[in-house]
């Protein structure tokens, strides 16, 4: 047989098995269409919608569960207060007045300590550490196992990085200057920072603003400077404190009613996991850009930067790990998780000494040298 008539052959061969190839993609398409279901779920935020990049975390969840199951599977996102109260989002999600809500675990830490340390705790783990303790160390199944009590379940799905802290009318020189301030700050940083002297309140984040304005409080965190340049704070204290103890590295979750969840096709399970992980990263990446754009217009405004005064650390830290001890012997659920978080946290921090941070320390001096 010549090499033409094999070529020939070779071709009408391919030309029948792509035609075949065709049609059976033709037919799939269709019947795996009709099998997936029409669904459609609530969700509640934790945030107003102004505060577009953390309120926006659901938002961009939402769409792309939309676009991965061609619109079969929409979540039709509302913001703090339009369904219910944000300090109610989670006995929503467990009542099923929603099927899920996006919001911090650690607003709830009146209901038990161990709903913060899934989100964010004083002298915690940077983003990266959390994501991996989260993800790969066993913090999602140690935290869901401890939410299934209340009916929920959750997935990571944002994050802050290293949070700022806070705006003060008045100028912070030792931890003596702290007594008696009135600080909007919430959970278990809140209990921290009582022990140092400070008042705590705990307010959503459309209403600092006003509070700061009235007077009712005399300092206010939040998260930083993209976020805080849209508050407003800077208008009224211009004092701006850094870092956040409290929040070195803050995850936002998606909290799941679990019934609902066990109803969904393993397809969208799979769909809602590959969204959530996608708007976990985009948080943090949008975070980056937008902060690096907000401290210099900030200080363009006369925000005046500040280091928070090492006595105050030195005792924040003292005090914090006095009060972990404290939360193991009235909570079970801390009892249980922190232990393996803590661990988890000191054997990470032994490596990021090696590597990351005497990088950070060394090429973050040089470019401040202006080498």
């Amino acid at each position: 047989m010549t090499d033409t008539i094999k070529r020939r052959g070779f071709l009408q061969k391919s030309a029948t098995l792509g035609l075949g190839a065709a049609a059976a993609s033709t037919l799939a398409a269709p019947a795996i269409a009709q099998a997936a279901p029409n669904i459609r779920w609530r969700l509640t935020s934790g945030f107003p919608n102004s505060l577009d990049t953390i309120y926006g975390g659901a938002v961009y969840a939402a769409e792309q569960v939309k676009a991965m199951t061609g619109g079969k599977f929409e979540i039709q996102v509302f913001q703090g207060g339009e369904i219910v109260p944000g300090p109610q989002a989670l006995d929503a999600v467990a009542g099923n007045t929603v099927e899920i809500a996006h919001t911090c675990g650690y607003y709830f830490t009146g209901k038990d300590p161990a709903f913060a340390i899934g989100s964010a705790i004083p002298f915690g783990m940077n983003s990266r550490l959390q994501n991996a303790w989260l993800y790969h160390g066993g913090g999602n199944e140690a935290y869901d196992d401890f939410l299934k009590g209340h009916g929920l379940m959750a997935r990571p799905g944002g994050a802050t990085g290293s949070q700022m802290g806070g705006w003060f009318r008045k100028e912070i020189n030792s931890l003596a200057d702290l007594k008696g301030v009135k600080m909007r700050i919430a959970g278990v940083a809140g209990d921290v920072m009582a022990r140092l002297g400070v008042v705590p309140q705990q307010l959503p984040g459309g209403d600092i603003y006003p509070a700061l304005e009235r007077g009712t409080i005399d300092a206010a965190e939040w998260v930083g400077p993209y976020d805080d340049e849209r508050l407003g704070f800077y208008q009224i204290a211009p004092y701006y404190y850094y870092p956040s103890f409290w929040e070195g590295g803050l995850t936002v979750h998606f909290f799941i009613n679990p019934a609902e969840w066990e109803k969904l096709p393993e397809e969208y399970k799979a769909v809602l996991d590959a969204a959530f992980h996608a708007a976990n990263i985009n948080m943090q990446s949008l975070y980056d850009v937008k902060n690096t754009t907000a401290i210099r217009e900030l200080v363009g405004k006369g925000a005046q930067l500040r280091p928070l005064p090492r006595d105050v650390m030195d005792e924040a830290y003292t005090q914090t790990f006095a009060l972990y001890e404290e939360y193991g012997q009235k909570s079970p659920a801390w009892a249980k998780i922190y232990p393996q978080w803590k661990k988890f946290r000191d054997e990470g921090m032994e490596w990021f000494r090696v590597a990351e941070f005497s990088y950070d320390s060394y090429v973050f001096g040089a470019q401040a040298a202006g080498k």
